[in-house]
This record gives structure tokens, sequence and C-alpha cells, in this order.
């Protein structure tokens, strides 16, 4: 099911430059210094802080847009939270993707207790609209208590070793984290990662199960549903 593109009403810039801009954010450890430098080699004259603004006000609206193309999510689900240091606190970040991989849902929470494990649930519940079949985690405590009150009827693994999925998965994040040099405020995380969990993924197809045709085909589409769900699509390109 598709989405409408976002309005660009008010902005000088073409909507291939500013989805571009956005792109190059999300998909790859840059600054938002570092993305000015890549656009003025090609010859675009936009300010840093225009490029924050841009990935603020469109990053979210794009990843909706990106979720919203996908099937279903699948209904096997695997679970996993990992600490992270916002201005110099410890926080942790939830984290959960179904059997292919695809992110459910990030969220960051002051705890991994019971009652953050039966929120986090209850949060999966309601974004994807859908129950499991299958719970997979790590052995926290939390997660059975927490799975015992929420989705009783739902099969809950607990090893360690079934979880790699969901713990790969947090790699992209550890990298962004660095570029970073680290995170500032736990609502600036929550956002930014709302935003990276549905753009990055759609640019990392599983390259190491594909020949170099099959991905660049594979690629080729992705960049096509891209400029659909920006509205480039609709535009001429520019050079």
């Amino acid at each position: 099911m598709g989405s409408a593109s976002p309005s660009y009403k008010g902005h000088r810039y073409p909507v291939e430059v500013i989805s571009h801009c956005v792109w190059l954010y999300f998909r790859f450890p840059l600054s938002f210094r570092e993305v000015e430098e890549l656009m003025l080699r090609r010859g675009v004259i936009v300010s840093y802080e225009t490029v924050r603004r841009w990935c603020a006000k469109f990053g979210q609206a794009y990843a909706n847009g990106l979720r919203s193309r996908r099937p279903r999510p699948g209904d096997k689900w695997h679970v996993d939270e990992v600490f992270i240091k916002i201005n110099g606190e410890l926080k942790y970040l939830w984290r959960a993707v179904d059997s292919d991989g695809n992110v459910l849902d990030v969220f960051v929470q002051n705890r991994r207790d019971k009652a953050a494990a039966r929120r986090f649930f209850h949060r999966l519940m309601k974004k994807t609209r859908a129950v499991p079949r299958v719970v997979v985690t790590d052995k926290l405590r939390s997660y059975g208590a927490a799975h015992h009150e929420v989705m009783p009827s739902v099969e809950h693994r607990a090893h360690r070793g079934l979880n790699n999925r969901a713990g790969n998965s947090h790699q992209p994040t550890r990298q962004r984290e660095r570029a970073m040099k680290g995170f500032r405020s736990v609502g600036g995380v929550q956002r930014f990662l709302s935003a990276f969990s549905g753009i990055s993924p759609h640019f990392r197809p599983r390259r190491h199960l594909m020949t170099a045709s099959d991905h660049r085909a594979e690629m080729t589409v992705r960049f096509t549903i891209w400029d659909q769900i920006t509205g480039a699509a609709s535009r001429p390109t520019t050079a």
C-alpha cells in the first residue's frame, strides 16, 4: 500500500536535492557538514543547517513511506536490548526485527526490567497491528515475566544463540553512534533512530546472498521506490 509523497511547498530547492541529502545522511555515517561538502562537489550550494532541517522534517516521512511499501511482518519476532550512553547517562535501546530482518521498532528506555519489556511488547503490537507466533529473546528474565502478562498464548524462546538476528541489527546504529560521537538527548536519539531504522535497511539488501548483477537489479528497484515515496519520480532528474 503506497503513501502520498510529502509536500515541498515553500522550499526553493528541488525535491531531488532534498531527497538526495536526506538519503546521504541516513544511508551513510556522515555528518551534516560532510553532506554539505559532498553536495558542493556536485555544484549544489546548501548549508549544513539546511540539511539538518530537511532531515528533521522529511526523514520520518520518508521512513514511513518506505514502511508502507513493505509486506506484513513475519510472525517470528526477535527482540533484543543494548545499552547506549546519551549525554553520559546509561540508557537502553530496545529493538525488534522479524524473521526477514526487517526492523519492526526501536525504543529508548531508562531500564530493562519487566515494566520496560512489557511497555515495549505493547508498543510493538500496537505499531504492527499484529501478534507474533513466536518471540525470540535472550535469557533476560524481564522478557519472560512480561511475555506471560502481555502475550501468554505466544511461544517464547529464550536463548542467546537464537537471537543473533536482533543483535546484528544493532550494528548500523553502533556505527552511527561512533560517527556522531555519541548521542545527546533521548528525544533526539528516538527521532533519529525511528527515521534511520526505516531508511537505512531499505538500502541494505542481503548482499552476501546475491550475485553482483542481482544486487544491482535489486538496488535499482529500491532506488525507484525511494524516488516514488519522496516524489522525485514525478520530476525530471537533475545532473
